[in-house]
Order: structure tokens, then sequence, then C-alpha cells
């Protein structure tokens, strides 16, 4: 053998060791590189004072807070209206007050659903035969996307969602692919946890289970699929079931979630009332409502060519039917979306296209996932073309970066989804804090408030707080030296509540601001109201 076949051989060799390592080692430089964008990001918003704008992040935060301290502590306080993970998980870091009014307790769970939705993408591109370029592009789409780079960045509790759902999806195609027992329980278990996340995760329980049943029928006919599918459904549906017994126990009805007074419908019924419910009964308006959203959320390029690419991998022969067919699990966010637009269970606004403002705006971050694994599949087949769609791509993000065109973030500071409470939070903090006594204030209408008072949860007599709120509402100037509410506003629970008490005009108005009133206990009543917590575990 010649010289120059010997130093082609050797480098033959070399490049053959470096792919191996790269093969070996991408999983873990692409974790290090979810977990840097991660960490930064948080602390860039944190420090930004966007962690903390959105109103719901406040009042997640609330109730994971409400379950370790307060006049009524215990796992009661997680309520009936938000499906219960992500206030559990917040338990073991809520307690400590940094990790409260940081938002840290609720970002960690977010942040490691973050990285973790990451890796199913990565392994979600792996298992469909992508190369390193397509899986390394997939990953990166949805690290380029500012929408989720914010929302991972606080308490809010689409991450999580994107966390179970996309693992759910990905062993769902697993056991389409193998027929193994043991991915089919993997995602039922991701999906019955994405169950008691968020009200999506119920749709894709019913929308995976038909599935199941669909691919086994074609295989083994109607009895082995009847099998499958009641498996399936009974796992993946076993938090749903929890959630029914839950409302049951602490409220005595089990649909006290779905029509209860805190209830989304009876919010979406005010707002219906009041004329700002459009898409009820509209299709084209719910569809169209969710379209933009989803535009606004993954960028106009990436959505399209993602859509492209999701079309091109449904229809590739070379991937097992069942595993494609598996796959459309990943659309079953945009199915729920619309229908929920359209049956009046849920609100989306977005200017000039649906509503004056911004308002759950955040719900088109939903398909990110199915747009990034769509993305870099497409990579991988259209070599031909590929660095003409990744040379766009990093323009387009390049100029996302640069205009921080995060409509997620408008939302949370310009739209409906933030509350500016400053002024009644300031004025609580200035005036209550080093002093004895009980405020009076409904946690439904102003979880805010209490969030960014800084005050102990324990000063506060609201409506999770048993005979302490019983007795409040009844004789108001026994219990509480100040009330916050909404005055001659009957949503306001406060109000609804003490209007007509006798013991209301004993109150002062010693501040009124656009967002809520404040009245203080006069003076010469001050020596009878009880600023000590006397009811103990009185229910």
């Amino acid at each position: 053998m010649d010289k120059f076949a010997i130093e082609l051989t050797l480098s033959r060799v070399k490049t053959l060791k470096i792919k191996n390592f790269i093969d070996k080692n991408l999983g873990t430089l692409v974790l290090c590189f979810l977990l840097g964008f991660s960490i930064i990001s948080f602390i860039v918003y944190s420090q930004n004072g966007l962690a903390l704008k959105y109103n719901d992040a406040r009042s997640h935060l609330d109730i994971g807070r409400r379950v370790v301290e307060g006049l009524k502590p215990g796992v009661a306080q997680l309520g009936s209206v938000w499906l219960p993970l992500p206030h559990i998980l917040m338990v073991p870091t809520i307690w400590n007050d940094f990790f409260w009014h940081s938002g840290l307790s609720g970002a960690l769970i977010s942040m490691v659903s973050f990285v973790g939705t990451g890796l199913f993408i990565y392994k979600f591109l792996e298992k469909l035969g992508v190369g390193i370029l397509g899986k390394l592009v997939g990953v990166g789409v949805f690290i380029a996307n500012l929408n989720i780079l914010y929302l991972q960045s606080t308490a809010m509790t689409e991450s999580l969602l994107l966390l179970t759902m996309t693992a759910g999806v990905y062993y769902l195609t697993l056991w389409a692919r193998d027929e193994k027992l043991i991915n089919l329980v993997k995602s039922a278990f991701w999906i019955m946890i994405s169950t008691v996340t968020r009200y999506d995760g119920w749709f894709l329980a019913v929308f995976a289970s038909v599935l199941v049943g669909f691919i086994v029928i074609r295989k083994k006919g109607i009895k082995a699929a009847e099998g499958n599918f009641v498996f399936f459904a009974t796992l993946a549906g076993f938090g749903i079931f929890l959630w029914f017994l839950w409302n049951l126990l602490i409220f005595k009805d089990p649909f006290y979630f779905a029509f209860g007074e805190f209830s989304a419908r009876t919010q979406q019924t005010q707002l219906e009332a009041a004329g700002e419910l459009p898409t009820k009964g509209n299709l084209f308006l719910s569809f169209k409502a969710y379209f933009f959203a989803l535009v606004y959320n993954t960028y106009t390029y990436p959505f399209f060519v993602g859509i492209i690419g999701f079309l091109a991998l449904i229809q590739d022969k070379k991937i097992n039917w069942r595993v494609r067919l598996a796959t459309l699990a990943l659309f079953g966010a945009l199915i729920f979306n619309v229908i929920a637009l359209y049956m009046g269970h849920s609100v989306l606004f977005l200017p000039e296209i649906i509503g004056k403002t911004w308002f759950n705006v955040r719900y088109g971050v939903m398909l990110l996932p199915m747009i990034a694994i769509s993305f870099g599949y497409l990579v991988e087949r259209a070599k031909n073309y590929r660095f003409m769609i990744l040379g766009v791509f990093f323009l387009v993000s390049f100029f996302a970066f640069v205009n921080q065109d995060a409509v997620v973030i408008d939302d949370a500071v310009y739209g409906s989804s933030q509350k500016n409470v400053t002024e009644v939070a300031g004025w609580l903090r200035k005036n209550v804090l080093r002093e004895e006594g009980y405020v009076l204030i409904s946690a439904a209408s102003h979880d805010a408030i209490i969030f960014s008072s800084g005050l102990p949860m324990k000063k506060f007599i609201h409506e999770g707080t048993g005979a302490y709120w019983d007795y409040a509402v009844e004789n108001p100037d026994k219990w509480a030296k100040w009330i916050v509410m909404r005055t001659y506003d009957m949503n306001d629970l406060t109000y609804n509540e003490i209007h007509d008490a006798e013991g209301l005009e004993k109150y002062e108005l010693v501040d009124h601001y656009p967002f809520a009133d404040i009245y203080r206990l006069k003076s010469e009543y001050i020596s009878e109201v009880i600023t000590k917590p006397i009811l103990g575990k009185i229910k």
C-alpha cells in the first residue's frame, strides 16, 4: 500500500472517529445550549422586570404560596379553576420568599420544561432518521423563538404543557413503530400529566386515544383495537378522573371547575354579555384568530416552512404509515383551540384582527414543537434547498432578536393579560406591612395586588380562607382593618358580598385607583377589630 493510500485511510478513520464522537456527544451539546439559553433568558427578563408582567403568572405563584402559608393553608388552596400540577410542583420552593416574589419558583418549572421539550424535539427528529444538521436546526427553531424564551422565564404553564404533550406524542410514535407496550404506557403517562397541567391536554388524551384505536384496527382488527383504546384511554385519562374526584370531594360538585362561580365559563358569559366573545358560533373567525396567533408566535417564515415540512413528513412513504399517523397528534392543539374559540369556551384578541388589544395570544405557541420538528425534517429532506432555507431562517431570527419581536411580551405588557396594580400594591406595602390587622380582598379579582404588595399571605382574608371569609363578609368591621375592592362592581366578589353590610359604613375611602379602591376602618372602631388568627382549624 503506497503512502497516499495510507494517508487516505488514516484520514477516513479520523473522520469516522470525529463523526462517531459528534454523534455520541451531540445530545449533551444540545442539552448545554438549551440550559444556557434558558438561564440567560430568565436572568435577562427578570432584570428587565418582565418575568412577572403576566397577571396569571402572579396568580399561579400565589396559589402555590397559599398551599404552604396563609390563614388557612393546605392542599384545598389548589382551588378548582386552574389544573393543579404546576402549583403542586411549586410547593418545594414556594415557601421561600425569594422564590415566591422573584417568580423563580414557577420559572424553574418552565425552564426545566423548556429544556426537556428541546431534547424531545431532538429525539423526535433522531427517530425520524434525520441527520445531524436537521436535528440541530429543529432544536434551533425552538431555541430561536423569543416567545417561548419569554414564557419559559415566567410562572406561566405553557412550557410545562409543551413538554408533556411533546413527550406524549414522541412515545406514541415509538409505539406506532415498534408496538412495544412500554412505549404506549409512557405515552399515556405523559399525556395524563398534560391533563393535570392545562385543559388542552384533555383533548390530546381523546385525540391520541382515537389514533391508537385507528392504528390498531387497521392491522389487528376491531377487538384488538377496543382493548388498546380502553387501555390507553384509561391511563391517559386518569388525571381527568382525578380532577372530577377532587372537585367532588372539595367543592361537592364534580363539575364545579366547569360551571362554578370562578370557572372560565362564568368569565366567558360576562364577556359575551359585553359583546366581547365574537368567535362563539363563528368557525371562520375562530380559525382566523388562532391562525394569526400561530403565525405571531412561531413567526411567519418558520410557520409556513414547518407546515410544508409536516405535509412532506406525512406523505413520506419511507416512514412507517403508523408513525406518520401518530405524528398527527402534534396538530391536536390547533383543533382544540379552534373548537374552544368556536364554542365560546376560550377568548383570544389580536389588534386589527379581533378585538382592540392583546389577550391570550400566547395560545399560539402550542404548535411550536410541531413547527420545529417539521422544519428540521424538511431541511433533511430538501437537500438541494437547505442552505437557502437556513439562510432566510437566520435572517428572520436575527431581526426577531434585534427587534425583540415577541408577541407574548406585548400581551403581558400592553394587553389585557396584564393588570397595572402598582399603585394599589404600593399603598398596601407602605401602609399595611408593619401594622397589625387583616386586609379583606378577593383573590379571584385581585391576586395581582396580593402578590405585588409583598405582604405575607397571612395578612389577607380572601374567599379561600374559609370561616375567616364567611365571618368577614358578614361583619367586615370586626375582622378587617382594610378593604380592597372595585366599588359598585358586582363582579368583584368582595363588593358583591359586603356592599349591603352594615359594618361597611364604618370604613372611609382612603385612596381611589383605576383598578381598585382602598378602604380603612375609621379610627374610633379600630380597637374592636380582630388582628390575630383566632379560628385555628375551624372550617
